[in-house]
């Protein structure tokens, strides 16, 4: 089975407790593979692709390796663009400097602020109540549309876990020929997905959310927006030539990698996604559901415990619960998670403003305490264990 670096923590008192990290949809803990892939690299590590050194040369070819390794992982076309970047907000910005002049972007307003802020003037629309709804409030705004478009939309949502149609709000983006871009980034550490199945332009995730926190994250999609646009940084290894002029790169990668780029953070991000194809998906999502089911139970079972979810309880969802105590700021919550039981999670508004505003039914001048939630999100590494004991510490707030 998958395994991750373990840590012991201090508790009030001073003893020390295995940590309880149930704050999985912020950054994953470290694979042992992750870890043992980057100490192999260390070595031999230099820069790629302008050197012809051995170092160099071995190095240049683990990078583009990492990037074959990462395509295959997401199921990408074969002349799909894999375009190394920071994370998912790195990313997305990409793609809108990346965007043909007039485009306009349709987004949920439950989106994550990496997919709802990028874009100049989107069509933003308000949280739908049902999966159905998102798929009518996408055809109206795209059906008004005239000119290129682009539908923007999240695969699990980072506040609730909750799975979107991506599938079906695919379809209707190229109905109306728009594009869709996809966050995938609280997706892929939990379900497998095939970007070409679905029919998904565009598709984009962080390494630190996938067991490689090495600071790496991709933009997998269509060439052509990319090949036409200006770089996304101009420097090194973006031109062929400088002169008065600079010529820039026609290879898509080439062309949005400029300087020398997070090596180690491709190979984590590889050895991460290869570990998990090899590991296999059955059993991971079957022991995440079994492990979300007794979170989620047990939860309900607590008075003065809230659950949020946008949609009905038994919508399916990857291992992401938001919820809120009564009488207790989330703030508040967290801290005494922490300091008495060595529980991590996470609290706050999730870098989901809006989102967890309207879970709540708090107004735009809703401040941070009252307007923020507590999420245990679970993951590789995770037990029965360490939902009994946030269960428990729960119970304690009555």
């Amino acid at each position: 089975m998958s395994a991750v670096l373990s840590l012991d923590v201090p508790v009030r008192g001073g003893a020390l407790v295995s940590y309880a990290n149930l704050d999985y949809a912020a950054s994953a803990p470290c694979l042992e593979a992750v870890s043992v892939a980057v100490a192999e690299a260390l070595p031999a590590y230099s820069s790629v692709h302008r050197g012809a050194g051995y170092a160099s040369q071995l190095t240049t070819a683990r990078y583009e390796q990492s990037r074959r390794t990462i395509k295959a992982f997401v199921g990408a076309r074969p002349d799909d663009a894999l375009i190394f970047t920071r994370n998912t907000t790195d990313a997305m910005n990409l793609l809108a400097r990346s965007l043909p002049e007039g485009t306009t972007v349709v987004v949920f307003d439950t989106e994550h602020h990496a997919t709802l802020l990028p874009w100049s003037s989107p069509v933003r629309l308000q949280p739908p109540t049902l999966p159905g709804e998102a798929l009518r409030a996408a055809d109206e705004a795209l059906a008004a549309i005239d000119g290129p478009a682009l539908l923007v939309v999240t695969a699990a949502s980072n506040v609730t876990g909750e799975l979107w149609p991506i599938a079906g709000l695919a379809h209707i983006a190229h109905r109306h020929g728009a594009r869709i871009a996809v966050d995938a980034a609280q997706l892929v550490p939990h379900r497998s997905l095939n970007t070409a199945a679905l029919d998904l332009d565009y598709v984009a995730f962080s390494g630190h959310k996938v067991y490689a926190p090495f600071g790496a994250g991709v933009l997998v999609g269509r060439r052509d927006w990319l090949e036409n646009a200006e770089p996304y940084l101009k420097g090194g290894g973006a031109v062929l030539s400088v002169g008065d002029q600079a010529e820039w790169q026609s290879d898509v990668e080439a062309r949005h990698e400029a300087g020398t780029p997070n090596v180690l953070g491709a190979i984590a991000l590889a050895a991460a996604c290869e570990h998990l194809t090899r590991t296999g998906w059955t059993d991971l999502v079957h022991e995440e559901e079994r492990l979300l089911a007794r979170l989620r139970d047990g939860i309900a079972a607590i008075d003065g415990v809230h659950e949020l979810a946008l949609w009905p309880h038994d919508h399916p969802r990857v291992g992401i619960v938001s919820f809120v105590v009564d009488g207790h700021t989330a703030r508040e919550v967290a801290e005494r998670l922490s300091e008495d039981h060595g529980i991590g999670v996470r609290d706050g508004k999730f870098c989901a403003h809006p989102f967890v505003r309207h879970l709540l039914g708090v107004g735009e001048g809703g401040c941070d305490d009252i307007g923020g939630a507590v999420r245990a999100s679970i993951g590789i590494g995770s037990t029965d264990e360490h939902v009994d004991r946030l269960l428990v510490a729960l119970r304690s707030f009555q």
